[in-house]
């Protein structure tokens, strides 16, 4: 048994927090970069010049990549072997993104109650934290901060199997069409299909922390991603919906088992700051 003090998961998760803001990871930026060099549409490349910009000013630490720093959606893989001294596991990870956000001057926008008083809790909190147990003694932590604008543009279909695959595709590319410029294209796209309303959702969320231009190892899954990329950037919506062929850089696709009579597809967009920071401990 391997003891990880509560302490450094908090100050690790303050780092992250901060560096996923500032800093777009190089497959990101390569994408951008490639979609610049292969845009048709004049207006389109002219934002996507400020987009990697942008991506530069962000590096020098002062300001975040967006305004809107986001939810923090943190992805835990947790050694099965490892014991959290100190405190609880998420007890400390609040407390990283509390830290973090305060201590970078980040936007804090949550708030406590949905529905009617909406406070804001003035520290980002809570985050969003996925669990999962996991061979070993090593603890992985990764910090997704999510946008509104693109968060508000996620869906959930339950399909009958009958709708097969045309029905899949025909819904993904509904929704992206729909959503239009509201995500801040160019987006990244991650679908879940299968399992139950809520796997198939986080199944596309999780898709998107794959590493933009890998490979999906499942080549049925690979193939749907192809042809949901030219169908989604044959809408003509473009980079911040001002038209052109770069509407999204990337789909990204998981799939797990479901019930006989069940095809549930979930959508999770993600816009073109695509930002996530991960450290293992």
């Amino acid at each position: 048994m391997r003891e990880i003090q509560a302490n450094q998961i908090s100050e690790t998760v303050a780092r992250l927090a901060i560096e996923a803001n500032h800093f777009l990871g190089d497959d990101v930026v390569a994408a951008l970069q490639q979609a610049r060099a292969t845009e048709e549409s004049p207006a389109a490349r002219d934002v996507l010049d400020q987009l990697l910009k942008n991506v530069e000013i962000a590096k020098q630490g002062t300001f975040p990549l967006c305004q809107d720093t986001g939810v923090a959606v943190i992805v835990v893989e947790l050694g099965q072997e490892v014991h959290i001294v100190g405190g609880n596991l998420n007890d400390a990870i609040h407390a990283g993104v509390k830290k973090g956000y305060t201590d970078g001057y980040l936007r804090k926008s949550m708030v406590a109650q949905p529905f009617s008083d909406r406070k804001n809790t003035k520290d980002n909190t809570p985050a969003m934290i996925h669990t999962d147990v996991v061979p070993g003694d090593k603890l992985k932590i990764t910090i997704m901060p999510k946008g509104g604008g693109c968060e508000n543009m996620s869906a959930l279909a339950m399909l009958t199997p009958s709708a097969g695959r045309k029905g899949v595709i025909d819904f993904i590319v509904n929704t992206i069409d729909k959503a239009g410029s509201n995500p801040c294209p160019p987006t990244i796209v991650g679908v879940g299909v299968g399992g139950s309303s809520d796997q198939a959702m986080w199944l596309a969320k999780k898709s998107l922390l794959r590493p933009l231009g890998s490979p999906n190892p499942d080549s049925e899954n690979a193939a749907l991603e192809k042809e949901l990329l030219e169908k989604i950037n044959n809408l003509g919506i473009g980079p911040m919906g001002l038209g052109g062929r770069t509407t999204s850089l990337a789909v990204h696709v998981l799939t797990t088992p479901c019930h006989i009579a069940s095809m549930p597809v979930g959508v999770n967009v993600q816009c073109h700051s695509a930002r996530y920071k991960e450290a293992v401990l």
